[in-house]
């Protein structure tokens, strides 16, 4: 069921005529001059804040969409590789600390999103880091979907390798080529896609465990016994924090989720049930799924490991190849297992295109004032995947990964410190988030001085600057300091840097009555489209409003308001 077809009838004759009213609109002489970036940002809302008049998907649709990109084969192999190295003990502990830590952190994130409707680095601006300052954290988080899309494009030619003998080379370039044409179209395109596949995932991921588990007891024995190459079969600390390290690296999967979370409808009295399990499921709850996939990576590894060996078992194609093989027949068993890694990568990889190229754009926007579109940000993400596949990272992924982490952690520990903490009990940081121009200090000490000493020490510790003995513990240090450090800069600067400017210049409020941000559209006079209230502040040099991409693309400051105190221009 696609989101369409999942709203009443008179909603989606209300949505058409929204449409052809806008088209009608973009193709009138009037609006000629609308610039590129206006006009691509109207179809998933780049950079920007997601008006509600866009926003017609129920809460179920929207958490289906957003779990659809969790069908990604990265966990099987990351449970596995930990499984294989530490033995099955550590391997399920060092899941279970992970998932802790990423549900804690992602859930103030996922609820910022759906509620004020932004994305992961329009809070980042507002939750401490300032309007340049958040350029670091979108260039990481960009790092995460090329590096995962990498990753899911290598267990992809795998696949193909043993399905249809195609090169691993080859593989890799057909795994990246073939997202483009899905990633094109925004959130409409990508709805449909997620919703239509989930079922079919969940049956070839969920029959052959269960299988298993029903007819062979045994494997379970087995299963829970594995020692690990590295270790005695025995729970200790290092290992554990080593596993959980790179566990900790998909932290970063909060933005993926935001990214279509920032599409739920409003919260009201009527839906606040159905608003609230669709966030926390889709978002947060993200990582229960996560850590179930992680630990049944182990499990089939550890099924395969004497047929195949440790260096091939890792390979979700393998795992499922293997777990295939004991229920079905033999002539079945590789076209399945194919299937299932194609259609497990094709729903992450978009994913992963697409919010890449959310982030290298907000980011190139900002630092030059010039959008060169986000297609060009989707060959270049795709172009970073495809270098780090033929350098065949999947040999080195846990290393990768574990360094990868420190970067992740600091940056969520700061935000979502930042809402729990500064926000809600320093009341040090503005509790409505804000990401426009001009309202907001180009950097903010709280976030950036916590974030960049939390990297730079984990990252230390990771590469064995203080001895081999404290370097498991880069990823504790990296949520330590990232979570002590943020609410202490924040008392240091008495919430200073916070905001430039506290009026935006409307009369209007900015949230409705039930705290929403307000549907009210206004005119902008620079691109003459109509945004809603959250996406506009009034001009300096002008008698109107203008919307929050022209300000970004203002590169003169013409339109941006004064800093508070100071006369308009």
């Amino acid at each position: 069921m696609s989101a369409t077809e999942s709203r009443p009838t008179a909603e989606a004759e209300a949505e058409a005529e929204a449409q052809a009213e806008a088209q009608t609109r973009a193709d009138s002489p009037a609006a000629s001059g609308t610039s590129q970036a206006t006009k691509e940002t109207l179809e998933d809302y780049t950079l920007r804040y997601a008006p509600r008049s866009y926003r017609r998907w129920t809460p179920m649709v929207v958490a289906t969409t957003a779990l659809g990109g969790i069908a990604y084969m990265a966990d099987f192999s990351i449970g596995a590789g930990i499984g294989l190295a530490h033995g099955t003990g550590n391997a399920l502990v060092a899941i279970a600390v992970a998932a802790v830590v990423i549900f804690v952190t992602g859930f103030p994130l996922a609820y910022y999103g759906a509620r004020y409707n932004i994305d992961l680095d329009l809070i980042t601006r507002g939750a401490g880091f300032g309007y340049y300052g958040s350029v670091l954290t979108s260039v990481i988080f960009a790092s995460f979907t090329f590096i995962f899309f990498a990753l899911e494009g290598s267990i992809m030619a795998q696949g193909l390798r043993l399905g249809l003998g195609l090169p691993l080379w080859l593989g890799y370039l057909v795994s990246t080529l073939m997202v483009i044409p899905l990633v094109i179209y925004g959130m409409k395109a990508l709805s449909k896609l997620q919703v239509w596949t989930t079922p079919v995932w969940l049956v070839l991921m969920v029959g052959p465990l269960v299988y298993l588990v029903v007819t062979d007891p045994g494997t379970v024995d087995r299963f829970l016994a594995y020692p690990g190459t590295d270790g005695d079969g025995g729970v200790n600390t290092a290992s554990v924090l080593l596993g959980a390290g790179v566990c900790l690296s998909l932290i970063a999967q909060i933005g993926e989720q935001i990214d279509y979370l920032r599409f739920m409808p409003p919260k009201t009295e009527a839906n606040k049930r159905r608003w609230w399990t669709a966030v926390v499921m889709a978002g947060p709850g993200w990582v229960v799924l996560g850590a179930l996939k992680q630990a049944i990576g182990v499990f089939l590894a550890v099924y395969i490991l004497a047929s195949v060996g440790p260096s091939v078992a890792p390979e979700p194609i393998q795992q499922f190849k293997g777990a295939f093989d004991a229920m079905l027949p033999s002539w079945l068993v590789v076209p399945l297992a194919v299937v299932l890694v194609v259609i497990s990568q094709i729903k992450i990889n978009v994913t992963n295109a697409y919010s890449g190229s959310l982030a290298w754009t907000n980011s190139f926007t900002r630092v030059t004032g010039r959008y060169p579109g986000r297609m060009v940000f989707v060959l270049v993400n795709l172009g970073f995947a495809l270098a780090l596949m033929e350098a065949d990272m999947f040999s080195f992924l846990n290393g990768i990964l574990g360094f990868y982490s420190n970067c992740a952690i600091a940056w969520v520990v700061t935000v979502a410190t930042d809402i729990g903490v500064n926000k809600y009990l320093l009341k040090l940081s503005p509790l409505v988030p804000e990401f426009r121009r001009g309202m907001l200090h180009p950097a903010n000490p709280v976030g950036v001085v916590s974030f960049v000493a939390a990297s730079g020490l984990s990252i230390a510790l990771y590469f064995h600057a203080f001895g081999d003995t404290l370097q498991p513990y880069s990823p504790v240090a990296a949520a330590v300091i990232a979570f002590a450090l943020t609410p202490l800069m924040a008392v240091a600067t008495k919430g200073a840097y916070y905001l430039r400017r506290a009026d935006d210049g409307i009369p209007e409020a900015l949230l409705d009555a039930d705290g929403n941000p307000s549907g009210t559209a206004y005119d902008c006079h620079v691109c003459h489209q109509p945004y809603e209230r959250p996406d506009v502040t009034a001009c300096a040099t002008h008698d109107g409003v203008v919307c929050s991409l022209c300000l970004s693309t203002d590169r003169v400051g013409d339109h941006v308001l004064p800093a508070s105190g100071q006369l308009l221009a």
